[in-house]
């Protein structure tokens, strides 16, 4: 197994093709931070972009992201990693625009557990969630249960081997353990990913996630209660991909209904599930015709319906089939962005927004999936050396037009 995230269940959401492009204009940079932030003393991954010891202070926006999305009532946020400040400059931004911090490798198994005889490290875990506490920024915790994201010290064998009481221990140990640690500063957890198949009857994946082999059909359930008994404030997600567009492997709009057979099901039983988190990986190649407005709505309304909240948690753009260009490019995953945003934030059931990063800087589009034109990869609203982008206006716009509702948490926070 790679000893990075293993993302490979979301090849299904990856394409190719164009988009149309708009303009967009929104507010841009125009201050300078006044301090620059301690980097962090932790090494970066291999392969990863050198991180920079000591930064000046980088242009940054008068009226950041959180801040435009807590007038309407939205948490926006970012994910990020603890190697990923090391890059002061970087780390800058990240602590400037989301109001909520994603932990995207901090609290995988290849850093909690690297091995199946290991302890739980939460050293990387402790570190993220202690600048965002420094920070006064909420945290979002990914991912309690998941298929992949373990690392090199794990074979298919050491998961699919366990025999069943083994199997419950180690993920209802370690959920507890977790969840527990960061009671109070975690406010909320991708509890279970990407466990729906839009091919099975009754919305489960079955063969190839390892917790539905070993611990049982039940494990979703279980890996809920487990989490609430923990902290029973934090607001609990079922996380999952496909929603937007139709891929090779499945409709839009089967993902859309097997999810909502296994909501049903989990809430019938009252189990404590809170939200629904949407990861938004969108896919460029003919988003403007493939994307259904109308039955995506439709889709968040019958969340909404449930008394579920949704979260929008991985937002991104996947950049095949646009021009190698970067202007055009550019404002083509602009109008992509307008336009999903525009469409979903219309549910006032949405409490937060969050990237799956800020900066072309660090992106896993570039790192798992570069280009075949070897153009680098664009699918962020901040391009690699910092600056915004049309997508940014996008996002600020969509964000400011956005209807008010309730806040989910109490901000501001710092900036």
């Amino acid at each position: 197994m790679n000893g990075k995230i293993l993302l490979s269940r979301r090849k299904a959401v990856l394409g190719a093709g164009a988009a149309a492009s708009g303009l967009f204009i929104g507010p841009r940079f125009a201050t300078a931070q006044d301090a620059t932030p301690e980097p962090s003393p932790m090494a970066s991954p291999e392969g990863s972009p050198e991180a920079s010891p000591i930064a000046s202070p980088i242009a940054l926006s008068p009226v950041p992201l959180w801040q435009t999305a807590i007038e309407r009532g939205i948490i926006y946020g970012s994910s990020g990693t603890t190697w990923q400040v090391d890059d002061a400059e970087y780390k800058q931004l990240f602590l400037h625009e989301p109001a909520i911090l994603f932990t995207e490798d901090d609290l995988l198994w290849w850093r909690l557990k690297p091995s199946p005889d290991a302890e739980l490290d939460f050293q990387y875990g402790d570190q993220f969630v202690n600048m965002a506490q420094d920070n006064q920024k909420l945290v979002f915790g990914a991912h309690l249960v998941w298929d992949e994201g373990f690392g090199d010290g794990w074979t298919e064998d050491d998961i699919f081997g366990l025999d069943k009481q083994a199997a419950t221990d180690l993920m209802l140990g370690t959920i507890d353990q977790e969840v527990s640690r960061y009671k109070g500063k975690g406010q909320a957890w991708s509890v279970v990913n990407e466990a729906i198949d839009a091919n099975e009857a009754d919305g489960m994946r079955k063969d190839d996630y390892p917790w539905y082999q070993t611990v049982g059909p039940d494990y979703i359930e279980q890996a809920f209660n487990a989490a609430h008994e923990a902290d029973p404030d934090a607001i609990l997600l079922l996380n999952e991909f496909g929603f937007e567009t139709d891929s090779e492997y499945d409709k839009a709009a089967d993902k859309q209904a097997k999810t909502l057979i296994v909501l049903d099901k989990l809430l019938a039983a009252k189990i404590p599930v809170h939200a629904l988190g949407v990861q938004a990986h969108l896919v460029a190649d003919g988003f403007a015709n493939k994307f259904d407005t109308a039955g995506y709505q439709k889709f968040l309304s019958d969340v909404a319906d449930r008394g579920l909240k949704i979260f929008i948690t991985e937002l991104d753009v996947l950049d095949d089939g646009l021009p190698s260009e970067s202007a055009p490019r550019d404002q083509a995953i602009a109008d992509i962005y307008s336009r999903y945003l525009t469409t979903a934030l219309e549910q006032t059931a949405i409490a937060s927004v969050i990237t799956f990063g800020l900066s072309d800087r660090y992106t896993w589009l570039q790192e798992d999936y570069p280009r075949d034109d070897g153009a680098p990869r664009r699918p962020l609203p901040f391009d690699d050396a910092l600056q915004p982008k049309p997508a940014y206006d996008a996002i600020q716009t969509a964000l400011m037009n956005a209807p008010i509702r309730e806040p989910l948490w109490n901000v501001p926070l710092g900036s």
